[in-house]
């Protein structure tokens, strides 16, 4: 039987209180309790591919919901797709997928699905996980569907993988096409799109230079400010800047800030620990500070063996805004250098300080192991429990080109699939 814990409702109206909510009730405060992890009890099969389920898919973002803190808001991504023996060229087997936010509800140690919010565009058409076209977000990806025919990029296309929850009830999106950041109503319905392009309400739009990210590695974390003013969004790559062999050789991330009201942005260095690790997911803790994922591809367990999958708590509130005025193409140049060319000692020469970074935890510690590979969701509880997601790449991975196999972690030998870990902190975050 898994270790429970509790939280009472306290900690539920102190995060209310921080979105502009309050209760005057005078009932008695109700425990909830937690387990040591929880798993999807019921997966959706969303078809076959070469006689393999295609099952799961939820964990590539989490969110706690203000209202309940038995009740998790999970989304997916695109869709489940493998790289086939053309360059940039990706099997879909599901073209049409719709990338969906659940909303989950712990029930002991399982999360049962209680309701879904399927993407759609401003008119209440589906949106699809496919690439983009050409000037409207694309990478350099295009995609075939099972039989091996090309499929139709799609502008409105999402490889949704940031999540916030405004408390309004809407929704914000992150995803690692454009990148665009999009506003969903509570339905799922576009309310605006932004992105390095100028399709927000006014033009509004992210930095030019986010267009150059590294394909299939945009914007992985989206985060609001309590206070509902700020969106914060992490790269989960260095970006293609002003190549693709300078930037993947860099360690400097970069994390943008956009006010809500105004469009205005701010870009800051996040470095990672070593080149080549990943930013998985942002959130807010305060105004300025956050708590972020940094991760390899790897599994515990695995050969090679996973060396990185942490938590960080970071703060901007020191680091040198490096946004370009003029928003030139490769962003501001530094003694003639974009960000991405520049080394540590000649950011620092050039008076860049990056965020600062405190290690809350270390999940390859985590009591049990952390078999998954890629943790991609983190949001927390009151001020002392941190709960993570995986992201199980609806139980499939690559067996070779244009193939599926069933992704068996190499520690458990079973499936993966969807897990919240609950993490009891020593040390309250706020």
């Amino acid at each position: 039987m898994p270790a429970f814990r509790s939280l009472r409702i306290s900690a539920l109206l102190g995060a209310l209180s921080l979105l502009g909510c309050s209760d005057s009730s005078t009932s008695p405060a109700p425990v909830v309790s937690y387990p040591a992890k929880a798993v999807d009890a019921s997966p959706v099969t969303w078809g076959t591919q070469g006689g393999i389920a295609i099952v799961g898919g939820y964990g590539s973002a989490v969110v706690v919901d203000p209202t309940d803190p038995a009740v998790f808001w999970i989304m997916t991504d695109r869709g489940p797709n493998v790289a086939t023996s053309v360059a940039n060229r990706l099997l879909f087997p599901l073209p049409n997928f719709v990338p969906t936010i659940g909303k989950f509800r712990l029930v002991g140690d399982s999360l049962r699905r209680i309701g879904v919010i399927d993407l759609k565009t401003a008119t209440g058409v589906a949106i699809s996980g496919r690439p983009n076209p050409a000037g409207q977000g694309a990478t350099g990806e295009s995609g075939i569907d099972a039989t091996g025919a090309a499929i139709t990029p799609d502008p409105d296309g999402l490889d949704s993988e940031g999540l916030a929850l405004a408390a309004d009830g809407t929704f914000w999106v992150a995803d690692e096409y454009g990148p665009h950041v999009v506003h969903f109503d509570a339905t799922g319905r576009t309310l605006e799109r932004v992105n390095p392009f100028g399709t927000g309400a006014g033009g509004r739009r992210l930095p030019l230079a986010l267009a150059l990210r590294r394909p299939n590695r945009g914007m992985e974390g989206l985060a609001i400010t309590p206070d509902g003013r700020t969106l914060v969004g992490l790269m989960q790559s260095p970006l293609d800047n002003p190549t693709a062999t300078i930037g993947r050789a860099s360690d400097a991330h970069r994390l943008v800030t956009f006010d809500i009201a105004s469009g205005a942005s701010k870009t800051f260095v996040y470095e990672v620990d070593a080149v080549g690790n990943l930013l998985s997911e942002i959130q807010a803790i305060s105004a300025t500070t956050f708590l972020v994922i940094e991760r390899d591809g790897l599994y515990q367990g695995g050969s090679p063996a996973a060396t990185s999958k942490r938590i960080y708590k970071i703060d901007i509130s020191g680091a040198t805004d490096v946004s370009d005025p003029a928003n030139a193409a490769g962003g501001k140049l530094f003694g003639g250098k974009v960000l991405e060319a520049l080394t540590r000692s000649e950011r620092g020469a050039n008076g860049i300080t990056p965020v600062t970074k405190t290690l809350v935890y270390d999940l390859l510690t985590h009591p049990g192991g952390y078999p998954h590979d890629k943790l991609e969701g983190v949001t927390l509880v009151g001020r002392d429990l941190l709960v993570v997601s995986n992201d199980d790449d609806f139980g499939v991975v690559e067996g070779g080109a244009s193939t599926f196999i069933a992704k068996l972690l190499p520690a458990t030998q079973l499936r993966d699939r969807v897990v919240l870990y609950f993490i009891k902190l020593a040390t309250p975050l706020k």
